[in-house]
């Protein structure tokens, strides 16, 4: 190929990118007039929807400011009105308070002239009460010039009279409300309250629950209670008993209401001790063989008391619990020994009666086996000594002696108030109950000396052991109704000044005599 021919062809190429720039040129520049047309058509549009809108907000914003106007004119009118009802109202108020105010001055004047008036019959009263209280002292000095006696002895007089009055009224109402309380519920409140003494007395609480175990010396408490206290757990849980370990010097103390439990665990460990191995093995180990040494000893002595009263055939059982009465006490006293005591005089009253002596001294040995159990039963010992008899066979007569020596039932036999006498009589021995005999004759003389300080007291006499307080009153100076004050008054006074195991009995007596002479 030449080079002519090279550059036609090069030319016709640079011709034809010219032709196709140009072409190119004209299409935009068409495009860009057509777009130029389009916008323009858009923007006049715009304008006339802006002017059409501009001039609906101008007339809403034209409507509602007319609307707001004839609002305001509307509140306007109506605060307008409501001011004026309200100026109103404050000139009827005003008005009101004019009047009351000429109301009120005319009050005053009224009142500054009644005060004027009262002030002036005030003055004359004072003078009429000065003229009336020299007239009465004038009346009082001759009447006690008359009488002979003063204004405050007449008053002393007047008061005396009328507490004196007073007395005998309260001694009638207090004398009418015991008769009728008596018919309903004096029996059933004597029972509960008798025992309640009798059971729980608080003078000997401490006698009756706890044991003290003396020690050689202070070291033996840490050993006792053990590491980590499993020793004094192990003692506790094999006996029953609580051990108190406090500041007592060289003793421990064992507390528990069942008598043989205690006794269990004093014996054990006192050997404990004396051996000196503690640990919850041997404690165990002791226990066990002190229980079986103190049933053994338990029945035995069972087995002593009713050979000494020659009671043949009772029951094992009945025999194992007269053993247990061995380490039990009411207060103070053993209940073995008074069981013995009681059954000894039933057979001696027995035999003076001609009645039978041998079931008189079983019922007196059986009368309190009740008690051997009471902590564990529920209800008096009377009544479970009775059921106790009957369930182990003894004969009706001295199931009912047992269930009547406390009048839980009424007696219905000589036997019953046999034991029943036997049974006071031992425990109102003096010294029976581990009283001193100094305190036991203090007691009695306080007693009597109580008694006679008191007016129309004739003479007074301290008996069953200090358990009754009995006065005999002077017919003419105390009436029937004042007896009964004075036994409560008496008995108060007891309560308040002296101290006594359960309780005292105040019987005042008074009788009437008709004395005449035949000449």
């Amino acid at each position: 190929m030449t080079a002519t021919t090279m550059l036609l062809i090069l030319a016709g190429a640079l011709f034809g990118a010219l032709v196709g720039a140009i072409i190119v040129k004209k299409s935009m520049e068409a495009r860009m007039a057509s777009a130029t047309n389009a916008a323009q058509k858009i923007i006049d549009e715009a304008t006339k929807e802006a002017e059409t809108l501009k001039k609906e907000a101008t007339l809403q914003a034209k409507d509602s400011l007319y609307q707001m106007k004839v609002d305001f004119e509307r509140e306007t009118k109506d605060t307008r009105r409501e001011l004026q009802n309200a100026e109103r109202r404050i000139l009827q108020k005003e008005d009101n308070l004019e009047k009351k105010s000429e109301l009120f001055d005319k009050r005053d004047s009224t009142l500054a002239q009644k005060e004027k008036t009262f002030h002036n019959q005030e003055k004359e009263l004072a003078e009429k009460e000065a003229t009336l209280d020299k007239i009465i002292q004038e009346q009082r000095t001759q009447l006690e010039r008359v009488a002979g006696i003063s204004s405050t002895e007449a008053k002393d007089m007047l008061i005396k009279s009328m507490e004196s009055e007073a007395r005998h009224d309260a001694a009638k109402l207090i004398k009418r409300i015991e008769a009728d309380a008596r018919e309903s519920a004096a029996k059933q409140a004597r029972k509960i309250i008798s025992l309640s003494v009798k059971r729980y007395a608080g003078d000997y609480i401490a006698e009756k629950a706890i044991s003290v175990v003396a020690l050689p010396n202070e070291e033996m408490k840490g050993r006792i209670i053990g590491r980590e206290g499993r020793n004094i757990r192990a003692i506790e849980a094999a006996t029953g008993v609580d051990l108190i370990i406090d500041d007592t010097p060289e003793a421990v103390i064992l507390s528990g209401f069942n008598p043989i439990r205690r006794e269990v665990a004093r014996l054990a460990l006192e050997r404990l001790i004396s051996d000196g191995r503690i640990h919850p093995a041997r404690i165990e180990e002791i226990v066990e063989k002190v229980n079986q040494e103190v049933d053994n000893a338990t029945r035995e002595a069972g087995e002593q008391a009713a050979f000494d009263v020659g009671g043949h055939g009772i029951h094992p059982e009945v025999i194992k619990l007269l053993g247990k009465l061995k380490y039990r006490t009411s207060y103070g006293q053993n209940v073995l020994q008074h069981s013995l005591e009681v059954s000894f005089l039933c057979g001696i009253m027995a035999a003076e009666l001609g009645m039978n002596e041998k079931r008189a001294k079983r019922a007196g040995l059986l009368h309190d086996i009740g008690k051997a159990v009471d902590h564990e039963v529920e209800g008096p010992h009377a009544t479970i000594g009775a059921e106790l008899a009957k369930k182990y066979g003894e004969s009706s007569k001295v199931i009912h002696a047992l269930a009547a020596h406390h009048e839980d039932v009424e007696p219905e036999s000589v036997l019953a108030v046999l034991v029943q006498a036997a049974d006071t009589l031992s425990g109102a021995r003096p010294g029976a109950r581990k009283e001193l005999m100094e305190t036991y004759v203090k007691r009695l003389e306080e007693l009597e000396t109580i008694a006679n300080s008191y007016r129309g007291v004739g003479k007074s006499y301290a008996i069953q052991a200090g358990r009754e307080l009995r006065i005999i009153v002077e017919n003419d100076k105390i009436s029937d109704e004042e007896s009964v004050m004075l036994s409560r008054d008496i008995a108060k006074q007891i309560e308040t000044d002296l101290s006594y195991p359960g309780q005292i009995k105040v019987t005042v007596i008074r009788e009437t005599r008709a004395v005449e002479y035949a000449k």
